[in-house]
């Protein structure tokens, strides 16, 4: 048995048969032709572009209906590729020229096209040079008269194992025959796991070798909860996860009645439950689990899953249609968050050599003024359709965050000269994601209506741990005993200056940490949207003296293993089936 650690990227266990999608490398012979023949190789190449264009606006109507607009715009880029003349002309100058075939012609552009992307350092350019291939394929399929796209060929339910999907296979992806995906390359905003979460299949991405150490047939489990892909495991490991698997059906089945239930905890308190979303439509995911809003709407997807940055209209339709589908309910935008190995490093001209410490979110958007102006006039646009929220990541000092409110005072102002309508009460407020912003809570409260601790990165950058590398993976955890004296200082300052104070990191999730929170004084959680009824759930057998309690015992501890360590007993003793739903860590 192998046992691979990858990313997880969308939970849930499946067990199946693999189903190898191989990276195929073609060879395209060079074949001379003759020059009263180019025309109509040149006419050859135009039918196959057309047959691809054909293909990929099908494909991308396919998954708007399906998947919504925002997964669907992955696409665009293809579409934008195949009809750029500054691509097409050179194939066509290269026959005419040097009087070679159509499908030599295409393979020479296409590859150095994606060498260009490779050889750029960035994550996000080595995913477009994927596209490119993606588009080679397509292209030379047609030319050639066959196609590679063993997609095809599933006839029955299997777990998909590839080095990395193209964007194309990722939206094609049929979702009654594949069971789990799981790749060798990507990330957690790589196409892949964009589509897969919007399927809601268990995936993990990430996985290194995977496909060296898997062939067609092998019996595969694929731990979307814990980020494992266990290859050809013995009848016992099979057994256990059948068991896991079904014990996760029932216990969905179970919650579903929570989901219309208040979390109110034994004593009458209220807590609130928000949802986390990156697409507009995950906001109906929300209500169907029982949320109360969504309590972050990660807008920097509008940038990843397109290749140009969204215009003002298309953002403020994004923002709106959350709002309509929330039904009065709350949603609190934050401005996009992008940075480290996502959009900023595509723009940049040298990538960064430590991006996480680098230009960006906040401080990308304060160097690139127009385009967070833009984005501050479609949220601020967007609020006149529903109650909103809007709130800054990754503030690190006093005057990031008062020149930013300067500028949206800037977009007000505007918006009411040219007589758009606005929110004028719109709230705003400020992530806490670094130590700095942490220890400053009682200054920056003067500055803003309410906080929302990120502990990803408020964890990330306390204990200098990035929690993407394996190698120090086992030392990011949330139970450390200097994240949560910075979560309980946040929500003292919060409570002397009435300020709001939510969660909406990874451990608001994980009922282990449910009581903790509460017991710190947190009243209100923002969690990714099916994890709401397990939350629910624990807020309904506790009350808050025995919260408070656990929190007070929990402040004595020196190490996050005598945190964890009481967790558990405590929940144990409330709700004991919930310690099956908490990895015991974030």
């Amino acid at each position: 048995m192998e046992t691979i650690q990858g990313i997880p990227v969308s939970s849930g266990i499946a067990i199946g048969r693999a189903f190898v999608l191989d990276a195929v490398e073609r060879y395209v012979p060079e074949r001379r032709i003759r020059p009263e023949d180019v025309e109509n190789e040149i006419e050859r190449l135009w039918l196959a572009i057309g047959g691809a264009l054909d293909e990929l606006t099908a494909l991308r109507t396919k998954t708007e209906e399906e998947l919504g607009a925002d997964p669907a715009k992955i696409l665009d880029f293809h579409i934008g590729i195949l009809q750029d003349p500054t691509l097409m002309t050179p194939v066509q100058d290269r026959i005419r020229d040097g009087l070679v075939n159509a499908e030599r012609a295409v393979a020479e552009r296409f590859e150095q096209l994606a060498q260009q992307f490779r050889t750029m350092g960035s994550a996000v350019f080595r995913q477009k040079a994927n596209d490119i291939i993606d588009l080679d394929r397509r292209v030379l399929g047609r030319l050639l008269g066959q196609t590679d796209d063993r997609l095809s060929e599933i006839d029955g339910a299997v777990v998909l194992v590839a080095h990395e999907l193209t964007p194309s296979q990722a939206a094609s992806i049929d979702r009654s025959k594949i069971l789990a995906i799981a790749t060798d390359a990507g990330g957690r905003t790589s196409h892949t796991s964009i589509i897969a979460r919007a399927l809601q299949i268990p995936s993990v991405v990430g996985c290194h070798a995977l496909t060296n150490t898997t062939q067609d047939g092998d019996k595969v489990i694929i731990d979307g909860e814990q980020g494992v892909v266990l290859v050809r495991p013995e009848s016992a490991t099979v057994e256990s996860y059948t068991e896991r698997q079904t014990a996760q059906r029932a216990k969905r089945l179970e919650l579903r009645s929570f989901s219309e239930l208040e979390p109110v905890t034994l004593d009458g308190t209220r807590i609130k439950l928000l949802g986390n979303i990156e697409f507009p439509e995950e906001a109906t995911t929300t209500l169907e689990n029982g949320g109360d809003g969504v309590g972050l709407y990660r807008t920097e997807f509008l940038w990843l899953t397109r290749n140009h940055a969204p215009s003002e209209e298309e953002q403020f339709e994004a923002y709106r249609k959350a709002l309509e589908l929330l039904n009065g309910l709350p949603l609190t935008i934050r401005t996009l968050d992008l940075g480290a190995d996502k959009y900023t490093q595509q723009q940049s001209e040298e990538p960064e050599r430590n991006p996480f410490l680098g230009l960006r979110s906040i401080r990308y958007c304060l160097q690139n003024l127009p385009m967070f102006k833009t984005q501050l006039r479609a949220i601020v646009r967007a609020s006149a359709f529903g109650p909103m929220k809007i709130m800054f990541p990754l503030v690190s000092t006093v005057m990031e965050l008062r020149q930013t409110k300067m500028l949206l005072r800037d977009v007000c102002e505007e918006l009411e000269e040219e007589s758009i309508p606005f929110d004028r009460d719109l709230e705003t407020g400020m992530m806490v994601e670094v130590p700095s912003a942490a220890l400053m809570a009682k200054v920056f409260a003067t500055e803003v209506s309410f906080f929302s601790i990120g502990t990803n990165d408020l964890i990330q950058y306390t204990l200098a741990v990035d929690r993407g590398n394996e190698r120090v993976a086992n030392l990011y955890t949330g139970a450390h005993p200097a994240v949560l004296q910075l979560i309980k200082s946040v929500v003292r300052a919060a409570r002397r200056r009435s300020v709001e104070v939510s969660i909406c990191g990874e451990i608001a999730a994980e009922p282990i940490y449910t009581m903790l929170l509460i017991g710190l004084g947190i009243r209100t959680l923002s969690v990714v949207p099916s994890q709401i009824p397990y939350i629910k759930r624990v807020v309904r057998s506790v009350d808050i003296e025995r919260c408070e309690r656990v929190a007070r015992k929990i402040g004595t501890f020196d190490s996050e293993r005598q945190v964890l360590n009481c967790l558990r007993d405590e929940l144990r003793k409330v709700n004991p089936e919930s310690l099956t739903d908490s990895s015991g860590d974030a």
